[in-house]
This record gives structure tokens, sequence and C-alpha cells, in this order.
């Protein structure tokens, strides 16, 4: 006699992480110790991009077309609305490249969540806090090679305040520093992870109440798919926005 349907276990073995890739139709593929399913989804999303940005993608081009017109459009929108506004000209160009491989990598990563062979690396805190962690680099690490202890200093602790508010307000300033990392983690993790869940949780209805329940509840499905879809690209314009706001404000803090 078959166990019964569990809907929690069902929801889980889609959304967590393991040492087995299912692939529909197939048997499981048992992976090596050393490798997990979201880490292999990282490593074809970096195969993938480096494929598109070293094969497909036509930078000599004089006029782009296709796939190349359809990357330059990011590329410029992020570079011209969100790397150069927060960071000024000079170094918004030089930053510019980095913004873009966040953006790409992140909503590749995102977007292959949605196809049923492939699973939501970035729905996997270990990944985002690993680029937060990145944007915490960037923005200590920056600002001190820029301006030394001074130049951390000044980021940290505006200008007129009172002296007897100062130590105050580098307690929160630093406190501060750490929890915008942990929202960029918590925030990709989080909405990346309901997403699915919701997804899930109404395709499991379909089985748990059978063909009646899955007259409202496919469809529903299906319409969260739609918006997931919006979601990834969202979520992977989000990280960069405010990883761009971050780092502009320690960098130039009189701004």
């Amino acid at each position: 006699m078959s166990a019964p349907f569990d809907l929690n276990d069902f929801i889980m073995h889609h959304i967590g992480d393991s040492y087995e890739w299912h692939i529909p139709l197939l048997s499981p593929i048992h992976l090596p110790s050393f490798l997990t399913v979201h880490m292999l989804m990282l490593m074809i999303g970096t195969a993938f991009l480096l494929f598109l940005m070293l094969v497909v993608y036509r930078k000599q081009d004089r006029v782009p077309t296709g796939i190349t017109n359809f990357i330059e459009f990011f590329v410029v929108y992020i570079r011209d609305e969100i790397v150069i506004p927060n960071m000024g000209p000079e170094e918004g160009e030089k930053f510019t490249p980095m913004f873009c491989s966040f953006f790409f990598f992140i909503l590749v990563l995102n977007l292959m969540g949605l196809i049923p062979v492939f699973s939501t690396a970035t729905g996997n805190i270990n990944l985002t806090a690993g680029l937060a962690f990145l944007i915490f680099t960037l923005m200590v690490g920056g600002t001190l090679m820029r301006g030394g202890l001074m130049g951390m200093w000044h980021a940290l602790i505006p200008p007129g305040i009172p002296g007897w508010f100062v130590p105050i307000m580098f307690v929160i300033e630093v406190f501060l520093l750490f929890v915008r990392c942990v929202a960029l983690a918590m925030r990709l993790f989080a909405n990346m992870i309901a997403g699915h869940i919701v997804i899930t949780a109404f395709l499991g209805l379909c089985i748990l109440f059978g063909v009646f329940a899955g007259i409202l509840a496919f469809p529903m499905a299906v319409v969260f798919y739609c918006m997931e879809i919006f979601v990834c690209l969202l979520q992977a314009f989000i990280f960069v926005l405010l990883s761009a706001i971050f780092i502009g404000h320690m960098y130039h803090p009189k701004h």
C-alpha cells in the first residue's frame, strides 16, 4: 500500500537542496558528495552565461540585432539609470561591467528555477549570502582603499552632528552596514523561494484533492508562474539597484 501524499514533503522536495538531481521521466541522478543540485545549477548557469557573452553576443556589430540588442538594452539601462546616478560618471563606467554581471547572473539563476529540469539556486540562502558578502567587501574594502580609516569614518559619520551623538551614530551606522547586506541576501532568497512554494503548493493541491481541486488550483499555479517570471527580473534589478545605492553611499557620503 502506497504512503499517503504529504503536501509538506512535496513542497520541500521541490525547493530544497539535495545530492540527487531529479529530472522528469528519468531516474534520479546521484551527485558526488562535494556537489549538490544548487551547486550544479550554479555551474550550469555560469557556463550558459559564458557561452552567451563570449559566443552569442556580438560586440563588434555596429548595429546590434537579436540577442545582442536585447543584452545591450539591459546594459545601457543599468549603466545610465542605476550605476552612474549612484556612483558618478567616472566610477559608474568602471563599475558597470560588475553590476551587469551581477544582474545577468542572478537573472539566469532565477529563470532556471522555472524550468522543470532545473532548480532555483537563488532559493538557497548560502548563495544569496555569498553575493551579499561580495557587496559588503566592496562597500568596506573599497572605502578603505579610497580613503583609508578617515574615509571610512566620513562614510559612517555624517558631518555636522553633535559630538555627544557621534558614538551612538557610529554604532548605528556599523549595525546598518551589516543590516543592509543581510537584507540583500534575505530579500533575494525569500522572494525566490516564496514564489516556488506558492506554485508547488497549488500543484500539490491538485494531487491531494484530485480533479475538482485542480480545476481551480492549476489555473492559479499558471497565474503565479507567469508572475514569477516578472519577479525573477524584478529581483535581479532590485539586487543591483540596492547594491549600487549602498556602495555609492559609502564612496560618496556627501551625496
